[in-house]
């Protein structure tokens, strides 16, 4: 597929170029074929080419029917979408899958980090993350949000396993290894880092969209 743009000069989100094809197989683990693939699965949910945020949010409500996914969705929605433009294409949303699929602990934390880091400044700050820990409890249905589970107490006990500065920030590298490092973080924090059901295959015939669950965190 060639490099097809609209008549205003802007890429059509529907077509798989030359350059989208090189940038995934530079970036994940999947062959010419199986990118191919994705992107026929993705267009069949999407024809626009374009993931918007209400699509976003209808899966992710499929897997948390129990919980409130609107916050955290929105979490994901904005770390996926890495050129803000409200939607998400096609190399944004394989590149993402790819890490959940194929990338080591260390890749799926930054991917973790990114999803935390809304304003996309490299820093968390208690403000940010006792909103993610809200939007975790709504996910997850947790109606006991008092003592020690309470979001402010659980941001305590975060930002002193995390924050060497004790600037109430964490930055990249705090977060990255605070986690490797601390299983409890960890649980915390990010208990799965799956953006692709386990049922999935990784090398599926006709891969759909509608098929991607995140569970980070």
């Amino acid at each position: 597929m060639g490099n097809k743009a609209s008549s205003k000069g802007k890429k059509d989100p529907t077509v798989l170029s030359d350059e989208d094809l090189k940038t995934l197989r530079a970036n994940t683990q999947y062959t010419e074929d199986e990118i191919r693939a994705w992107h026929f699965g993705f267009l069949k949910d999407c024809p626009t080419g374009k993931l918007d945020k209400k699509q976003f949010l209808h899966v992710y409500r499929r897997f948390y029917p129990e919980g409130k996914a609107d916050k955290y969705c929105n979490f994901v929605f904005k770390a996926f979408d890495t050129d803000n433009n409200n939607w998400i294409d096609f190399t944004e949303f394989l590149l993402a899958v790819g890490v959940s699929q194929h990338g080591n602990l260390e890749e799926k934390l930054k991917m973790a980090f990114d999803i935390y880091d809304q304003n996309k400044d490299g820093v968390i700050n208690r403000k940010d993350m006792i909103k993610i820990i809200e939007a975790m409890y709504d996910l997850a249905n947790e109606e006991d949000r008092s003592g020690d589970k309470s979001p402010d107490r659980r941001v305590d006990l975060i930002m002193q396993r995390l924050n060497k500065e004790k600037d109430d920030v964490v930055i990249r590298d705090e977060f990255i290894q605070g986690c490797l490092r601390d299983e409890l973080l960890r649980k915390i924090l990010a208990p799965n880092t799956a953006v692709v059901s386990d049922e999935q295959e990784t090398t599926p015939s006709s891969p759909s969209p509608t098929t991607a669950e995140n569970e980070n965190m």
